[in-house]
């Protein structure tokens, strides 16, 4: 890892600053890359990357690789955990990359405290770590089918309850209808009369 504060200013322009997720997601982010095998600093088209939590470590993920929900390169699960699985198209290589329980505690986590220069003691043992006492990688397998892959969607209907269209077989079949997520599960808003 030879210029991580190039990477960390990436990740604190997209984020806002740099705090502890900033620098996990960073590191994620580079190692997940030299494993397959890429430049961090070179569009990689290939690459599609799964985070597990919606925190400042998916904001350093974007930055650092170029991955986007709009490009659908860039795919969440709700697992709540500092990881993420890098995917190279071209090769079909995968690797999950998650944080490790630390042997002892920063101590930043000792002190138990939120403030701001907490957070740069932080900050600065989560850099400086060695990678093996931060991260664990594991060489993996994903099955992305051709409703997820990059590209214009392979197909659409429409929801026969509300009418909105409906892409990439995010339909929900009940009772013989065809019915979109909200309309069959229930929405995750309410309407407003």
């Amino acid at each position: 890892m030879n210029d991580i504060d190039h990477y960390l200013d990436k990740g604190r322009k997209f984020h806002g600053e740099v705090c502890a997720g900033i620098v996990i997601g960073t590191r994620i982010a580079l190692a997940g890359m030299r494993e397959l095998g890429m430049d961090p600093d070179e569009e990689n088209r290939d690459l599609i990357v799964y985070v597990e939590i919606d925190r400042c470590m998916a904001d350093a993920i974007q930055a650092i690789t170029g991955v986007t929900m709009g490009h659908r390169t860039l795919k969440y699960r709700d697992y709540g955990k500092f990881a993420a699985t890098f995917h190279d198209l071209s090769t079909k290589k995968a690797v999950r990359i998650s944080t490790v329980e630390p042997k002892k505690l920063p101590q930043s986590e000792v002190k138990g405290d939120d403030s701001k220069s907490n957070m740069k003691d932080m900050v600065d043992e989560l850099t400086l770590a060695p990678e093996d006492e931060l991260l664990k990688i594991e060489q993996v397998e994903v099955d992305i089918g051709e409703n997820d892959i990059p590209g214009f969607p392979k197909f659409k209907t429409y929801c026969e309850e509300c009418g909105d269209r409906i892409l990439d077989r995010r339909e929900v079949l009940v009772n013989g209808q065809t019915l979109c997520k909200a309309c069959a599960e229930g929405p995750y808003y309410q309407k407003i009369e």
